[in-house]
C-alpha cells in the first residue's frame, strides 16, 4: 500500500467515526432563554469534553461553543447538533452507529429566543476533501487539479449550491422559531492563512494549501451572504482563530490535524477552538442572547 493510500486510511477511519453520529439532546438546566443551537461536528465539538446528550454517536460535547455560550447567556440550551449533519439532517432523522437523531428542527418552537446554526462543511463534501487532498509527495497541487479538471471548479459549484440550502434553512428557522434572534456560524481558519502549510506533518502540497484556503474563505463567504440575505447574524470564526491553524504546536493551535494533540476529532476544533468560537458567538450577538438581530 502506498503513502497517500496509508494516509487516506488513517483519515479516512479517523473522521468516518466522527461522522457517525446522533444525539437528541435534552435541554440543559440554569438558564431561563431557550436557546435551541443546530448544527455539524464544529458545533458538536467531538472528544473535547464529557458527552452531552443521547445517543452517544453525535460525539456532541459539553465543551462545544452552544454550551459554552448558553453559559455566557445564562441561556437554557436545547443543543441537537451532530457530527456528520448535512442541512438534509435538519429536516430528516440522521441515522448513525450509535442510534438515531430526529431532525434538527423538531427541537425549535415558538418559545425558541435565540438559534445558532453551523453547517455547510458536509454539505460540500469536509471528509471527502481532506482524503483527496493527501498527498504523497509535496509537489505539484493534485487536489486542485482533481477539483478542477474538465475546467469548472467542483467544490465552488458545490459553494454555490449551498446559498438556496442555507436560505432554505434560515426561512424554516424564522417559521418555526419567528421571535428568535438567529446567528449562522462561520468556520474557523483550518489552514494557515499565509505561507504552504506545514507539509510532511499535514500532508498537503503548498500549492493546494493555497488553494484550499481560497475554497474556506469561499465558503466563508457563502455563509455570510446567507446569513446577511436571511435575517440572520453572521458569526466570524475565521479572523479570530488566525494563528491557531493545524500547523501550530501544541498549545497554540485551536484546530487539531490528522493526528490529534488534545483530545478532538482529526481537522476539528479542540476545547480551545471551542471556546473560541463561543467568544467570537458571544461579541458577535453583542453579549446578548434576545437583541434584535444585526
Amino acid at each position: 500500500m502506498g503513502v497517500r493510500s496509508v494516509l487516506s486510511c488513517l483519515v479516512t477511519g479517523a473522521l468516518l467515526f466522527g461522522a457517525a453520529g446522533v444525539a437528541s439532546a435534552n435541554p440543559s438546566s440554569g438558564g431561563t432563554t431557550p436557546y435551541v443551537a443546530l448544527g455539524d461536528s464544529y458545533t458538536a465539538s467531538p472528544l473535547t469534553g464529557a458527552a452531552a446528550g443521547p445517543p452517544p454517536g453525535c460525539y456532541r460535547s459539553v465543551n462545544n461553543y452552544p454550551h459554552l455560550t448558553a453559559t455566557a447567556f445564562g441561556a437554557q440550551l436545547t443543543d441537537v447538533s451532530c457530527s456528520g449533519a448535512t442541512t438534509k439532517e435538519f429536516g430528516t432523522a440522521q441515522t448513525t452507529d450509535a442510534g438515531v437523531n430526529p431532525p434538527q428542527y423538531a427541537a425549535l418552537s415558538k418559545a425558541t429566543k435565540l438559534v445558532t446554526v453551523g453547517i455547510g462543511g458536509n454539505d460540500i463534501g469536509f471528509s471527502e476533501i481532506v482524503r483527496t487532498c493527501l498527498s504523497a509527495t509535496p509537489f505539484g497541487s493534485p487536489c486542485k487539479d482533481h477539483y478542477t479538471a474538465g475546467g469548472t471548479d467542483e467544490l465552488r459549484q458545490r459553494i454555490n449550491a449551498l446559498g438556496p440550502k442555507l436560505a432554505t434553512v434560515l426561512k424554516e428557522v424564522h417559521r418555526r422559531s419567528p421571535d428568535a434572534r438567529v446567528a449562522l456560524v462561520g468556520y474557523p481558519a483550518v489552514l494557515p492563512a499565509t505561507g504552504p502549510g506545514c507539509y510532511p506533518a499535514v500532508p498537503i502540497t503548498p500549492g493546494d494549501v493555497a488553494y484550499l484556503r481560497g475554497v474556506l474563505s469561499d465558503l466563508d463567504s457563502r455563509i455570510e451572504r446567507s446569513a446577511a440575505a436571511g435575517s440572520a447574524t453572521f458569526v466570524d470564526t475565521y479572523s479570530s482563530t488566525v494563528g491557531h491553524d493545524i500547523c501550530q504546536a501544541p498549545g497554540t493551535k485551536w484546530i487539531e490535524g490528522l493526528v490529534p494533540t488534545a483530545p478532538a476529532f482529526p481537522v476539528h476544533p479542540n476545547a480551545q477552538g471551542s471556546a473560541a468560537l463561543s467568544r467570537a458567538l458571544v461579541a458577535a450577538l453583542g453579549g446578548s442572547a434576545t437583541a434584535n438581530a444585526s
